[in-house]
């Protein structure tokens, strides 16, 4: 196997032979990517968490605690009103998981 430094490639090494490290990885982007998009939506409509927070009738550390990364609480009525202040609209998708190329031939390497 060559050596690597880029971590995106070492983690995937290492959990190609642990599935359970591997879906805790996932999930941890989810709530990353979660977080960054919520961020994201309240600073391009000019808004401090303060001031999103007094839109949906919250505490500023609410605001903070929803763009933190590590955060798993997300519910959906929460994100639905913080869509709404920032007058956008919430959508969720079930997508199938289609396994990825390169794992199909890591696995049978």
């Amino acid at each position: 196997m060559a050596k690597t430094n880029d971590a995106l490639k070492i983690l995937q090494q290492i959990t190609a032979k642990d599935p359970e490290m591997e879906e805790m990885i996932k999930e941890a982007s989810l709530n990353a990517e979660l977080a960054h998009l919520l961020y994201q939506a309240r600073t391009q409509a000019g808004l401090t968490q303060q001031q999103l927070a007094d839109r949906i009738g919250t505490k500023q550390p609410v605001i903070a605690r929803l763009e933190d990364a590590e955060y798993e609480g997300h519910s959906l009525s929460m994100l639905q009103k913080i869509a709404r202040a920032l007058n956008q609209r919430l959508e969720i998708r079930l997508i199938p998981i289609v396994p990825e190329q390169s794992n199909i031939n890591q696995r049978s390497a």
